[in-house]
């Protein structure tokens, strides 16, 4: 038997150990993850504090209301509220988006995406409108644009026309109270 022969079997001695490793440098990874202190909801934005997309968008027909122009946030804090009427969380948080609507700091403009122009009336009509101009998005360019994961997603737009803040998912009473009011303040606060 040569010396050849004999050093095969000694290096595939390790290879039924291969999966253990890997397994358990997985395993070690995942820890670290869930053990870092992360919230694990909040999905990062490479947006924030980059200058909101420059996409026009037309008004919603029938509304009386401007389109989304964003020129329009140039001095002013203003919430970018992505939203559609078939969109359960929409309807969800649409209380608490009527309740904001009434600080006049800050305006809430609407970037209503991928639906039907009755059914976003419609649903306003039911709800109650909390946004100064609405955009319409049918094609889901802007939306793209935006960074939108899914709706509702929302964007705190600083005096600067500077993404701020971005919230991936409904509002909730403790999100508006804890998170969101705070960030809207430090906004306010830039001079």
């Amino acid at each position: 038997m040569s010396s050849e022969t004999q050093a095969a079997p000694k290096r595939r001695r390790w290879l039924p150990l291969l999966p253990l490793a890997v397994f358990l440098a997985l395993a070690g990874v995942f820890s670290a993850q869930l053990l870092s202190g992360r919230d694990s909801s909040v999905v990062p934005s490479a947006l924030l504090g980059a200058p909101a997309p420059d996409d026009t968008l037309p008004p919603l027909v029938g509304m009386n209301l401007p389109g989304l122009d964003p020129s329009s946030f140039d001095g002013q804090v203003t919430l970018v509220n992505v939203w559609a009427s078939w969109c359960a969380p929409c309807r969800q948080e649409h209380p608490l988006l009527l309740q904001l609507a009434g600080d006049e700091r800050f305006e809430i403009v609407g970037l209503n995406y991928k639906d039907r122009p009755d059914n976003a009336r419609r649903f306003l009509g039911e709800l109650g409108n909390p946004y100064s101009a609405i955009g319409v998005d049918d094609t889901g360019r802007a939306a793209i644009d935006w960074g939108v994961y899914g709706v509702p997603e929302t964007f705190l737009v600083g005096k600067d026309g500077r993404i701020a803040w971005k919230q991936v998912g409904p509002f909730t009473p403790e999100i508006v109270v804890n998170t969101l009011l705070p960030e809207i303040e430090k906004a306010l606060a830039v001079r």
